[in-house]
């Protein structure tokens, strides 16, 4: 029986585990019912713009390292998806 954890673990935790040892027993089964109604989506696109942002926002999310336009793009996306509801 695999060893449950007193707290969620951190990536570098969980990657160190065997995967015997990792606990999945709350993951369904992939059955043939759910690879025929699955459907393939391909990620949106993306698109290369000039944008004006504030230095201060700017220098925030840079100081988050690499990636940070990415987090960036993720926010934004964020407050989209928000407006349609």
């Amino acid at each position: 029986m695999p060893k449950r954890y007193k707290s969620e673990l951190s990536l570098d935790e969980l990657a160190k585990l065997q995967d015997e040892d990792i606990d999945t027993s709350d993951i369904p089964e992939l059955d043939d019912t759910f690879w025929k109604k699955a459907v393939v989506v391909e990620p949106e696109g993306t698109e290369q713009i000039t944008l004006r942002v504030k230095k201060s926002v700017l220098q925030a999310f840079r100081a988050t390292g690499k990636g940070y336009q990415t987090r960036m793009n993720a926010v934004l996306e964020s407050y989209a998806r928000s407006l349609k509801k």
